[in-house]
């Protein structure tokens, strides 16, 4: 799309839900108390749940999230998954594989909750290459909020020291 100007621009129609988180206000039911008055963050962490409540919010993504939660758990005892064990995941649970391989896992991983690796087995004679998957746990999703979180917070610190 051409503006007046004749430079191409993308015609805005919000940001992408493939790229959005949910955050519902601070102070909503749906988030547990995560600081005091004084703004001091509290001791306590989010559960599992209360974390895939930001990918796929409960009340909006019903199924995602129930998918999600079962898969992260079982990946939380094994630490590593491959490809049977997915395979075995979905069907053990009914889970239609468009959902899992196209909707939930996609988005588990760019959010950064898994890291999926990929190994290029050579073929051997009449058979085809192929690549087995390998999913894990990663700490990219943590590591890129804390990021921001604190950035935030160097910025508000700031702000208070000039006054």
């Amino acid at each position: 799309m051409a503006g007046k100007s004749g430079k191409k621009f993308i015609a805005s129609r919000g940001i992408p839900s493939s790229e959005s988180l949910y955050f519902p206000s601070y102070n909503s039911t749906e988030v547990r108390r995560f600081q005091d008055n004084n703004e001091t963050q509290t001791r306590n962490l989010w559960s599992l749940e209360e974390v895939i409540n930001f990918i796929f919010p409960k009340k909006y993504q019903e199924k995602y999230h129930e998918i999600a939660m079962n898969f992260l758990k079982l990946l939380s005892k094994k630490i590593h998954l491959n490809g049977t064990d997915i395979s075995s995941f979905v069907s053990e649970n009914n889970i239609s594989k468009a959902t899992f391989y196209n909707r939930v896992l996609p988005r588990l991983r760019r959010v950064g909750l898994i890291k999926v690796e990929r190994e290029t087995l050579v073929p051997v004679e009449g058979k085809r290459k192929y690549r087995p998957m390998r999913i894990s746990l990663s700490k990219t999703f943590g590591n890129y909020l804390m990021k921001i979180g604190d950035s935030w917070l160097a910025i508000v610190d700031d702000a208070r020291s000039k006054q």
